[in-house]
């Protein structure tokens, strides 16, 4: 069978079967990615191969590489940005397109009706160690015309896995029979060489590259021995920088065949008491439908939440069924809730954040900012106006 004859869509069989794993069962760094998505999918290594190069070829998979715990290796945060309706859209874009250290660009709604349904435009950014995260924001609120900005870094993390395939028929309430894993974020410093072992790491594959043997040629691009790749592989996994082997989908745009994966995503809110925070993200990251969940304080623009989690799917009302499921699950393990409402997705796009302190550099000057010592990094700011949050 060729290649332009194989199924594509996300309903055949063998492909639920394959993205069902890919997409997020990988944890860590696999020396065999595509022998360990054949094993725990009982299809031959030769059929997953095949099935991986046509849907990436024909849109279905968007993209497919080894991911990063990149909480670890640069400031990061959610930043809620409030910009005018007339320059929303050009907000979006340079977001997405001039900064490659805004990893998802989405513009929410909500039905709240105070000031925080004002902040439409939603970012995730990462900065290298040794920047402000601060400056930068500062820096684009000035191209984007941003009237305010809410920087919300993670101070723990309890669900990062973004599986749609696995969850398209969950029921309301579903979860895992214990709590959630709590991560912290701690930033590590590398080595000039592994950086290099992890900057061929993460860039995605295109469908030429792929094959049983996936890392060999990325290990000659680096210089070194395919075993020297894999041992400083697992020296980055120790570290807790590595993430996972990943399949990604488009989250609401049409793929290949026009079919659409997720209609909707709802960034859901809660306030707990204080000294709540970690107990009630326990619980709502234990819920199979979230795909991420984090301690994130919002401050008194947000009322004062500090539990945020993301879940998709094709209806709304289903969305909001598993919310309320885990609205009530807080409630009967003693977790009060103070406030909770919902932000949901429309025009989003997403990409990886670069992280690397050189690629900084480079934008910097590009974007004509003055960056102090280029050869220290544990001095280098951004010389821009005091950010507005």
């Amino acid at each position: 069978m060729t290649m332009s004859s194989l199924p594509i869509t996300i309903d055949d069989p063998i492909n639920i079967k394959i993205l069902s794993i890919s997409e997020d069962r990988l944890e860590g760094f696999h020396r065999d990615p595509i022998g360990e998505i054949s094993r725990r999918s009982s299809l031959n290594p030769d059929v997953v191969l095949e099935r991986l190069r046509a849907m990436l070829t024909a849109g279905t998979i968007r993209r497919i590489r080894q991911t990063l715990l990149s909480t670890n290796l640069a400031q990061g945060a959610l930043v809620a940005w409030q910009i005018d309706e007339t320059q929303l859209s050009s907000a979006f874009d340079y977001m997405f397109q001039e900064d490659p250290f805004s990893g998802h660009v989405v513009i929410r709604t909500s039905d709240t009706k105070d000031g925080a349904g004002h902040y439409r435009l939603w970012t995730t950014i990462k900065v290298p160690e040794g920047f402000s995260l601060n400056a930068h924001c500062a820096h684009l609120a000035n191209r984007v015309n941003a009237h305010r900005f809410k920087i919300m870094p993670p101070k723990r993390l309890f669900r990062l896995g973004v599986g749609h395939t696995r969850r398209r028929d969950l029921e309301p309430g579903s979860r895992t029979d214990s709590l959630a894993t709590v991560l912290k974020t701690n930033l590590v410093t590398l080595t000039s060489s592994e950086w290099q072992v992890l900057t061929a790491l993460k860039r995605e594959f295109s469908a030429a590259e792929l094959q049983r043997d996936l890392w060999s040629l990325r290990a000659k691009e680096v210089g070194i021995t395919t075993e020297k790749f894999f041992q400083t592989a697992k020296r980055l996994q120790d570290l807790k920088v590595i993430g996972r082997f990943s399949t990604f989908l488009e989250h609401v745009k049409p793929i290949a065949g026009n079919q659409v994966v997720t209609r909707y995503n709802g960034l859901f809110h809660w306030a707990v008491p204080t000294g709540y925070e970690i107990d009630a993200g326990r619980e709502v990251g234990r819920h199979h439908i979230m795909t991420h969940a984090y301690w994130r304080e919002g401050g008194p623009e947000f009322h004062n939440v500090n539990v945020m989690g993301v879940a998709h799917g094709l209806d709304k009302n289903l969305i909001l069924d598993h919310k309320s499921a885990i609205d009530k699950h807080l409630l009967e393990a003693g977790i009060p809730v103070n406030y909770t409402t919902v932000f949901w997705g429309g025009r989003s796009e997403i990409k990886p954040s670069e992280i690397s302190p050189d690629a900084y550099i480079e934008w910097c000057k590009r974007e004509g900012i003055f960056v102090s010592n280029p050869k220290d990094l544990t001095n280098k700011t951004l010389s821009d106006k005091e950010p507005t949050s």
